[in-house]
C-alpha cells in the first residue's frame, strides 16, 4: 500500500468502463450483462465500506458495480440487521440439523427444496475485464460473489409445536392422563363451568372501572402461556452431550500467507475449492485451478488495519474455516469492514450438502458480527452482496430480516418491504420515493478527483494540463461519477 506524507494510505484504482455485455448467470443472455469494472491494486477498508455502499462489489482485486438500468437481471445490494436479526423456523431447523448431526452423526438423506437454489445461477457476473492490468496479465473472474449462500437455504419450514391452547381446541389432541368425554354425555366434568357472555362482559367491565379508581389492576393477571425465543446465539452454541459423534470448530484465519494457520491450511483448502466447483457447478478442472482459487479468493487489494475502537481481530479479509473432526469441510470467505461484515464466498465439502452448510455459515456469520459489533458499536451490518428479484432462486437473502436494498439514484438503504413490491412491476425500480432526495455524494468538481501518474499524486485539473493526446475526462468524470465526489477526492485513478 502507497503511504503518503502523514503515513496515510492510499486506494489506488484502473478503471475499466462498462460497455462491454457478459454472458448472465441468472437469465443466460450471452451478451445481457453490463457491469462497471475496475483493478484494485490496493484500497482501505474504509475506502471499500464507502463503495460497497453505492454499490461496488470485489472479487479478488477485481471491483465491479453492475449497470442496473441496462444489465438484464439487476443485482440491488442487500444488508441485513445483525443485531435485529432474528432466526426464522426454517432457519432454527438448519440449526438444529446441524446440531443433530453432530451430536448423533446422523446426515440427512438428500436436500430438500432449495438446498442448491444457486446451481442454476454460477457465472451471474462478467467473467472479467478484456483490459489487462501492469502488475496482472489476466483480472480476476467475476461473479455475484455472495450468490453462494443460496445452495442450502431450506425453503421447508418446521411444524410449529403444539401449544396448550391448540391442543384445547383440537378434539384429536387430548392429555394421555385424561379419557375423552363420549359423545352425547353432556359436559366435560374435568373443564371449568361454561359462563354465560353476558357474565363475562359485567366481570370485565368491573374490572375496567377498578383499574381506573385504583390505578392498578385487582385482579391476578393469567399467567402467560409465551414462551421466550431463544436467541440466534443460543442455537448455534447449543451444548452437546459429552459423547458426541463429531467436534465442529470454526476458526478465524486472516488471508495472509505470512500467518501460520493460513498457509498450513492453504493446500487443503485450495482442494476442497476444487472440489466444489466442480462437483457443484460443474466446472472444469482447469477452472478451478489453484490459481483461479487465489486470485479468485486469497487475493484482496485490502490490508489487514487495525484501529483502536475497532475489533481485537482488525478489519481486512479472512477465511472463517470450518473443521469437522480435524478436516476442513467449508470455508466462508469474508471481509471485515469499518460498519459491517461482507460475505464473499462460500465453499464447502459436497457430502455434506445436506447440511445446508450455506444457510448454516450465514447464520454463523450474522452472530459472529454481533460479536464483532460489542467491540465496536457501528459495525453492527452483515451484507450478503447483491439481491436479484428478477431471479427467483436468487431471493432467498431477503429471508434474513429485517433487511435493506441500496436505492439506485440515491444511495440510501430502503426497507426491503418497500422495495419488493416495486419489483414486482419492474426489473429495476428507484427506492426511495422522496422525489425531492438525491445523491449526497453525487459528483461536483471531476477537477478535484485524485490521479497517480508517475508515481506523483495530483489534482486531475493538474493532470490534465501535462496529459499529451485525446482527452480522457469523459472516462474520468463517469468514474468519478460512479465513486462519488468523496472518493474520488480520496481514492487515486492510475493513468499512465
Amino acid at each position: 500500500m502507497v503511504k503518503m506524507a502523514g503515513d496515510s494510505s492510499y486506494t489506488i484504482v484502473e478503471y475499466f468502463g462498462g460497455d462491454d455485455g457478459y454472458r448472465c448467470g441468472y437469465c443466460k443472455n450471452d451478451k445481457g450483462n453490463f457491469s462497471h469494472g475496475m483493478w484494485s491494486h490496493t484500497m482501505t477498508v474504509q475506502d471499500y465500506q464507502d463503495l460497497i455502499d453505492r454499490g461496488w462489489r470485489r472479487s479478488g482485486k477485481y471491483v465491479y458495480k453492475p449497470t442496473l438500468k441496462k444489465t438484464c437481471c439487476p443485482q440491488y445490494a442487500i444488508r441485513c440487521h445483525a443485531l435485529k436479526f432474528q432466526p426464522s423456523k426454517s432457519h432454527k431447523k438448519v440449526l438444529k440439523k446441524m446440531n443433530k448431526f453432530l451430536s448423533k452423526g446422523e446426515l440427512p438423506e438428500g436436500q430438500e427444496p432449495g438446498d442448491l437454489m444457486d446451481s442454476a445461477c454460477e457465472d451471474a457476473g462478467p467473467r472479467g475485464s478484456t483490459k489487462a492490468c501492469p502488475s496482472e496479465l489476466k483480472c480476476a473472474a467475476v461473479t455475484d460473489v455472495g450468490q453462494d449462500k443460496a445452495q442450502s437455504l431450506s425453503v421447508a419450514e418446521v411444524s410449529p409445536p403444539t401449544s396448550p391452547l391448540a391442543c384445547q381446541k383440537d378434539p384429536a389432541c387430548v392429555p394421555s392422563d385424561r379419557k375423552a368425554p363420549k359423545a352425547g354425555s353432556g359436559a366435560d366434568p374435568s373443564q371449568p363451568p361454561c359462563r354465560k357472555a353476558k357474565d363475562l362482559r359485567k366481570e370485565r367491565r368491573l374490572q375496567k372501572e377498578q383499574t381506573r379508581q385504583h390505578g392498578v389492576s385487582l385482579t391476578k393477571p393469567a399467567p402467560s402461556l409465551a414462551i421466550q425465543p431463544k436467541s440466534l446465539e443460543d442455537l448455534v452454541s447449543e451444548l452437546l452431550p459429552d459423547d458426541a459423534t463429531h467436534r465442529l470448530e470454526v476458526r478465524l484465519v486472516p488471508v495472509n500467507f505470512e500467518d501460520p494457520q493460513f498457509a498450513a491450511s492453504y493446500q487443503q483448502s485450495a482442494a476442497l475449492y476444487a472440489r466444489y466447483q466442480m462437483a457443484v457447478h460443474g466446472d472444469d478442472p482447469s477452472e478451478c485451478s489453484e490459481s483461479q482459487f487465489q486470485r479468485f479468493l486469497c487475493d484482496s487489494p485490502l490490508e489487514a488495519e487495525f484501529s483502536p475502537d475497532g475489533p481485537e481481530v482488525g478489519y481486512g479479509s479472512f477465511h472463517q474455516q470450518y473443521w469437522l473432526d480435524g478436516k476442513i469441510v467449508a470455508v466462508g470467505v469474508i471481509d471485515i469492514l469499518p460498519t459491517c461484515v461482507s460475505s464473499v464466498y462460500l465453499y464447502y465439502h459436497p457430502d455434506f450438502a445436506a447440511l445446508s452448510l450455506g444457510s448454516y455459515s450465514a447464520l454463523r456469520e450474522i452472530a459472529f458480527t454481533r460479536q464483532l459489533q460489542k467491540q465496536s458499536p457501528k459495525l453492527s451490518f452483515y451484507y450478503l452482496g447483491f439481491y436479484i428479484h428478477s431471479c427467483p432462486k436468487m431471493r432467498y437473502k431477503g429471508q434474513y430480516r429485517p433487511s435493506d436494498l441500496l436505492c439506485p439514484e440515491t444511495y440510501a438503504w430502503v426497507p426491503i418491504e418497500r422495495c419488493t413490491a416495486l419489483l414486482d412491476d419492474s426489473r429495476y425500480a428507484r427506492f426511495n420515493q422522496d422525489p425531492d432526495a438525491g445523491d449526497s455524494r453525487a459528483l461536483k468538481d471531476v477537477g478535484r478527483a485524485l490521479v497517480l501518474h508517475r508515481r506523483a499524486v495530483m489534482p486531475y485539473v493538474t493532470y490534465s494540463r501535462k496529459r499529451k493526446g485525446a482527452s480522457d475526462e469523459r472516462e474520468v468524470q463517469q468514474y468519478a461519477s460512479l465513486v462519488g465526489q468523496q472518493c474520488a477526492e480520496r481514492i487515486l485513478l492510475y493513468r499512465s
